[in-house]
């Protein structure tokens, strides 16, 4: 599977996983009530998916650009991704979550700290087993 259903895909399962995930984190985590605490989660990933899109078109037009010897997915490209996709979530969703949740920029820096933490360990397994199931993208084939 290639191009725009599998990016569609990718982010669909991701963010399906990642609400129901990121509310309990936030009932059982951080004491928030779940009704709060579920609308955050909604919103944060419709957040994410949009952002997922963009951030994983990117990569691959990034990832493409390589030369074929350089290409495929070890653990040091899957960290960058990772890493890449989460810190812009930070800076889009901590604002959101001390507005939504009445928490200080500190607090919710701290919140999304914690989420981030858990998202970054999620989101290389999550890939990891995406790619296995349905292959690496054509930009990562040699």
């Amino acid at each position: 599977m290639q191009g725009l259903k599998r990016k569609i895909l990718y982010a669909s399962l991701f963010e399906l996983i990642a609400v129901g995930l990121t509310t309990s984190l936030l009932v059982l985590g951080a004491g928030h009530d779940a009704g709060h605490a579920g609308v955050a989660a909604v919103v944060s990933s419709t957040v994410a998916f949009i952002w997922n899109l963009i951030f994983n078109h990117a990569f691959e037009a990034w990832e493409a650009r390589q030369p074929k010897h350089g290409r495929g997915r070890d653990w040091k490209r899957r960290a960058a991704h990772a890493l890449g996709f989460e810190g812009g979530l930070v800076v889009m969703l901590v604002p959101l979550f001390a507005w939504w949740l009445n928490i200080s920029l500190w607090q919710a820096l701290l919140l999304d700290i914690g989420l981030l933490l858990f998202f970054m360990v999620y989101t290389y397994i999550f890939s990891l087993t995406f790619d296995r199931l349905f292959g690496l993208p054509a930009s990562a084939r040699g």
